[in-house]
């Protein structure tokens, strides 16, 4: 065996920490109930095993870019950056790589979190205030954040291909929420719909929100 390969063996308790934290949070602030939900919940839970099982487990997808294609790359942790590998920055650009996804990552989180809150509290009204007077579907909108800003951070093969499943299933479930927010709400809703945007905010209405705060 490769002795580099140790310093991911190493790394396999982490793996597990993260995975645990990680779906904890998933499932709390998602709390999924129809099987629709589930659906979206089980993807998310194999984008999360797939990158941190990467991340400080096997290095799957680092194997299959020297093997299969030929790619020289060193058989190290930091080489799961690999914007900033493939693009020879190293250790340097991996650090501002991870920065970057950060803020993606960080944002999303504050939005799924912010959600939460106020379905939490509503008592089953109609929120279009707060974070929702921004996007219709603002933990929906994280989860993209959140998807995005840990394919900048840390891409693999395996969350590469999640990605676009999990940003499809999600509107689709928008979509369908919406459906049945009309038939409950009907004219409210379709004016809310009018006013404010799905998934991302226009940029007025951001600073008009950072100016009011």
């Amino acid at each position: 065996m490769d002795p580099r390969f140790h310093e991911w063996l190493d790394l396999w308790p982490y793996a597990v920490v993260m995975i645990v934290i990680a779906s904890w949070a998933l499932y709390h602030f998602l709390a999924p109930a129809s099987w629709r939900d589930w659906t979206g919940a089980g993807l998310l839970q194999a984008f999360i095993i797939a990158l941190y099982a990467e991340m400080y487990g096997f290095p799957l997808t680092i194997y299959f870019l020297t093997a299969v294609l030929g790619i020289d790359l060193p058989l190290v942790h930091w080489s799961g950056h690999l914007w900033s590998t493939l693009l020879g920055y190293g250790g340097a650009g991996a650090l501002v790589e991870m920065a970057i996804g950060s803020v993606f990552i960080v944002a999303g989180l504050l939005l799924i979190v912010k959600g939460w809150v106020r379905i939490y509290y509503s008592d089953r009204r109609l929120q279009t205030d707060g974070i929702y007077a921004l996007v219709r579907h603002p933990q929906y909108a994280g989860i993209f954040l959140v998807v995005f800003g840990q394919l900048v951070h840390w891409p693999t093969i395996l969350t590469l291909v999640l990605a676009p499943v999990i940003v499809f299933v999600y509107v689709h479930l928008a979509r369908r929420e919406e459906a049945e927010l009309i038939e409950q709400f009907g004219s409210e809703y379709r004016d809310y719909q009018q006013r404010v945007p799905m998934f991302v905010p226009r940029w007025r209405d951001v600073r008009g929100a950072i100016e009011a705060s």
